[in-house]
């Protein structure tokens, strides 16, 4: 789905490369130049039962696939693939070069892997880099002060997480990878829980995330404190996604809107706001799908929040979770 959201426009496309009754799941999408990347991946096979007549999903394989869409051109490239096909892994880009850390290469209940490699559009290939000292899937990864932040996830160092106890300290750890040095460093406690994060972003070179992989948000947005190595409440954030309500307060939303159900929440920074791009099922109605983005201004002293006008459509469709912002010039 494409958002304009100065117009408050979307509209929908479709993964090249793949059958009507596929699904790809577990990927990681970023933009560089003119161009969105999806990146790995895990391949799935939509099967009706004939008795229930439900939709499952089947698992096939993890892909090394790397498919490119040039906006100016309305295209689609496949590029490069990834050395190891991963799911549920780190990616960003820094200094115009993707980078993607950690993540599993095999279905079933795999461990993660702690290799990473970096990719450069200009020569379409792929560069094994060193090994970060974690194992570890269901990381983030964000761009911040030059480094490559892998941050979370569900990670072990072999025989030192026994010696740990129940608290694994890994999970709440990060590897920051410096490119200058080729080397990886380990960050203790960077993420406060031990329930891997679900998105992390980069305003203005402060750290901004909304939940876990569990909760993707919590009632409100959190900054990180590098000082004192925490995150805390942005004052102002709070809002309940589960009753929008466009331009009103947490009071009204509350009493005005039946809840509905969350399908799907990322977010992504523009100057100095977060854009929430957030989907809906409406109370009683099955088949109807509400979108709608809600703007978070990182600036604002107070509630800082406004909600764009919802867009709802009477059809079932599937959408991916990620989302990323293309800046192209006017």
């Amino acid at each position: 789905m494409r958002s304009r959201p100065a117009k408050n426009l979307a509209s929908t496309s479709t993964l090249n490369g793949f059958d009507e009754n596929q699904v790809l799941k577990d990927f990681a999408m970023v933009s560089l130049g003119d161009s969105i990347y999806i990146i790995g991946g895990r391949l799935c096979l939509k099967v009706l039962d004939r008795e229930t007549d439900n939709v499952e999903e089947m698992d096939q394989r993890v892909l090394p696939c790397v498919r490119r869409y040039n906006v100016r051109m309305n295209k689609w490239e496949v590029c490069a693939p990834l050395s190891i096909p991963r799911i549920n892994f780190a990616c960003t880009v820094c200094d115009r070069k993707i980078y993607v850390a950690g993540g599993q290469s095999a279905l079933g209940p795999a461990k993660g892997i702690s290799s990473a490699e970096v990719y450069d559009p200009a020569l379409d290939e792929w560069k094994s880099l060193a090994n970060m000292s974690t194992m570890r899937y269901k990381c983030v990864g964000v761009t911040w002060q030059g480094k490559i932040h892998v941050v979370g996830g569900f990670a072990h160092r072999g025989n030192l997480d026994r010696i740990q106890g129940p608290y694994v300290t890994t999970r709440s750890s990060a590897e920051v990878y410096d490119p200058k040095r080729d080397k990886w460093d380990f960050k203790a406690r960077m993420w406060e829980l031990g329930v891997p994060p679900y998105q992390i972003v980069n305003v203005n070179g402060k750290l901004y995330s909304s939940g876990d992989c569990f909760k993707p948000w919590k009632g409100y947005v959190e900054a990180y404190d590098e000082k004192h190595n925490m995150w805390n409440e942005v004052r102002g954030s709070n809002l309940n996604l589960k009753c929008p309500s466009p331009n009103s307060t947490p009071d009204v939303q509350e009493s005005s809107w039946p809840p509905m159900q969350m399908l799907y929440l990322t977010m992504a920074p523009i100057g100095n706001k977060l854009y929430f791009l957030a989907g809906h099922r409406m109370p009683e109605e099955a088949s109807r799908l509400r979108s709608q983005v809600h703007v978070f201004d990182t600036t604002t002293n107070g509630y800082g929040w406004r909600t764009l006008e919802p867009i709802d459509e009477e059809r079932e469709k599937e959408l991916c979770g990620c989302c990323c912002v293309l800046r192209q010039d006017s």
